[in-house]
């Protein structure tokens, strides 16, 4: 059973816009002048938050003429719930094991 979620992962999606960006792309394909109307965001905050999340394998990128559209990984995303349940099911188990003190 493991219980070590990825802490890097974590860090990425802690951040308040990039949360809202990937909760965005969990509905549907943007591009970056769709999340820019959508997040109030300057497109430069944008574009580098938007990278973060690609170098971290959060979201995918296709290209579309002269734009660029973002899609959301949802494996990325399922690995990380199947990681934080392991972590609720050990705790569960553990529940009942206290370690005496000395």
């Amino acid at each position: 059973m493991m219980t070590s979620v990825d802490a890097d992962l974590i860090r990425v999606l802690a951040d308040p816009l990039r949360l809202r960006i990937v909760t965005l792309l969990a509905r549907e394909t943007l591009c970056t002048t769709h999340l820019v109307e959508e997040t109030g965001a300057r497109q430069t905050n944008l574009s580098n938050h938007l990278r973060v999340l690609r170098e971290a394998g959060v979201v995918e990128t296709e290209p579309c003429g002269r734009f660029t559209y973002y899609k959301l990984r949802p494996d990325v995303v399922a690995q990380l719930a199947g990681q934080f349940a392991d972590l609720a099911e050990s705790a569960r188990t553990a529940a009942d094991n206290k370690r005496a003190c000395p």
